[in-house]
């Protein structure tokens, strides 16, 4: 097992260690040595962070049972850390991306291109399943097709992805142990077996409200666009837009009824600049340059 791999896997669990503090431990200390060999005090002045906080980052470092734990875990599960050819490299053009990554499935997913993230209300219409067909030639032609496997649009967009054979990538917001919502645990069995399922956090992690706004920006991280299908005007689906957009990402809505709940967030979008959406071809169409580069 990876000695620096294992570490960084380690420090993610250490308490008071955010992302942007070990990005910047990483970047003092490439090999953690000096992390390691360092006391409470020295990691305090050093990390420019209070000696309490320091404290209990000192503690979990020397933590052999949160060490044994950390092993038993990668021996179970496969992780990409920030420093692996794994690590997908759509995730290191955005701001604050994961430093790890646990997967259970086809890891080599996280190489192919393209890639569209489809997204929506919990609460889908009756129209919402044929509104998905646009993606289905998309899905034939080998698009790796990203969601977060909750209710409604979500579990559409891996039901029919799997249904037709092709790759998608669920994106959780818990640990593996715990998988939400319950009903879709068949489904995420389903998605290891012939996808790939990932999650920012560790195994025995329960999903946590704000963990779930979190998770969005690797949804929208790990692809070249995302797709609104349908969407409340206030949703957690506009989190997902929102970062996409400061990804640089390319944003697509589906419009529909406009006296219907579900589709006026995705005509506040295409009134803020989302490309409208009627076929297949409208997605296409807006990476034809990178498409031909792959």
């Amino acid at each position: 097992m990876d000695l620096l791999k294992t570490k960084i896997v380690h420090l993610s669990r250490c308490r008071s260690i955010t992302r942007s503090l070990l990005r910047n431990i990483l970047q003092l200390d490439p090999s953690l040595k000096i992390t390691y060999q360092s006391s409470a005090n020295q990691l305090s002045t050093w990390l420019q962070i209070p000696l309490k906080k320091a404290e209990y980052f000192y503690s979990d470092l020397h933590n052999v049972a949160l060490q044994k734990q950390v092993i038993r875990d990668m021996q179970l599960y496969q992780t990409v850390t920030i420093v692996d050819e794994y690590y997908p490299p759509m995730l290191n053009t955005i701001k604050d991306g994961p430093i790890v990554l646990y997967a259970i499935g086809d890891i080599d997913i996280l190489k192919k291109l393209p890639s569209l993230s489809v997204i929506g209300t919990r609460k889908p219409t009756a129209q919402a399943q044929r509104k998905m067909e646009i993606i289905l030639p998309l899905i034939q032609q080998g698009w790796i097709i990203v969601s977060g496997m909750a209710r409604g649009i979500d579990s559409f967009a891996h039901q029919m992805t799997l249904h037709h054979n092709g790759k998608t990538i669920a994106v959780l917001g818990g640990g593996f142990h715990h998988i939400y919502p319950r009903e879709h645990l068949s489904l995420f069995h389903e998605i290891t077996q012939k996808g790939l399922v990932l999650t920012e956090y560790p195994p025995d992690q329960p999903p946590i409200r704000h963990q779930f706004p979190e998770r969005n920006r690797i949804i929208s991280g790990l692809t070249m666009g995302t797709l609104v299908i349908e969407a409340m005007k206030r949703s957690g689906t506009l989190i997902t837009v929102d970062q996409a957009l400061d990804q640089g990402r390319e944003v697509f809505a589906v419009p529909g009824n406009p006296w219907v709940q579900q589709t006026k967030g995705c005509h506040q979008m295409i009134q803020d600049g989302a490309k409208l959406v009627q076929e297949t071809n409208d997605i296409i169409i807006e990476f034809e340059g990178m498409l031909l580069e792959n």
